[in-house]
C-alpha cells in the first residue's frame, strides 16, 4: 500500500512540474518565434528566384535539440498503449521539439546575416532511457547570405 502511494505521488508531482516546465518552454517558444519570424525558411529544394537575386554564399545551418519526457507522460502513454490510440502526450513534446529545433537553425542562420533558408529537413531519433524516454529533433537547411560587395 506504501509503494502505491509513493508510485501515485510521484506521478502528480511529475504531472504538476512537467506541466510548468511545458508552460515555460511553450512562452519561450512564441516569443523568439516571434522576434525570428521575417527569415524566412522553406522545405524548397531550390533556392528563391527572381530579378532582385544577388550574389549569394550558401551555407549548411542546423539546429538540434533534446526534450525528455516526464514520468507522468512516459505512464500515461504506456496506459494509450495498452489500449490504443492516439499518444497525445508525446504529441506536443514532438511538437515542442520540433519547433525548437527550427527556432534554432534560424538563429544560426540569423547570426550569419542569412536572408533566406531553403532546402529545410527534419530528422528525429528518439533516446530511451530507463523508465523515461526523451526526443532528439534535428533541423537543417541551406542558408542563403548575401556576397559583400
Amino acid at each position: 500500500m506504501f509503494n502505491l502511494v509513493v508510485i501515485c505521488i510521484l506521478l502528480l508531482v511529475g504531472l504538476v512540474f512537467g506541466k510548468m516546465a511545458e508552460k515555460k518552454h511553450l512562452k519561450s517558444i512564441i516569443k523568439r518565434e516571434n522576434q525570428l519570424n521575417a527569415l524566412p525558411a522553406i522545405a524548397s529544394r531550390y533556392p528563391p528566384s527572381g530579378d532582385n537575386v544577388g550574389p549569394y554564399r550558401q551555407l549548411l545551418v542546423t539546429g538540434n535539440v533534446v526534450i525528455a519526457s516526464d514520468y507522468f507522460k512516459t505512464f500515461l502513454s504506456g496506459l494509450i498503449n495498452i489500449f490504443g490510440g492516439r499518444v497525445t502526450p508525446f504529441e506536443s513534446l514532438l511538437d515542442r521539439a520540433r519547433r525548437e529545433a527550427m527556432l534554432r537553425m534560424k538563429a544560426s542562420a540569423d547570426a550569419v546575416n542569412a536572408e533566406f533558408v531553403f532546402n529545410v529537413k527534419y530528422q528525429t531519433a528518439t533516446i530511451q532511457q530507463k523508465g523515461s524516454g526523451a526526443i532528439e529533433v534535428l533541423a537543417y537547411g541551406t542558408a542563403l547570405i548575401p556576397e559583400r560587395r
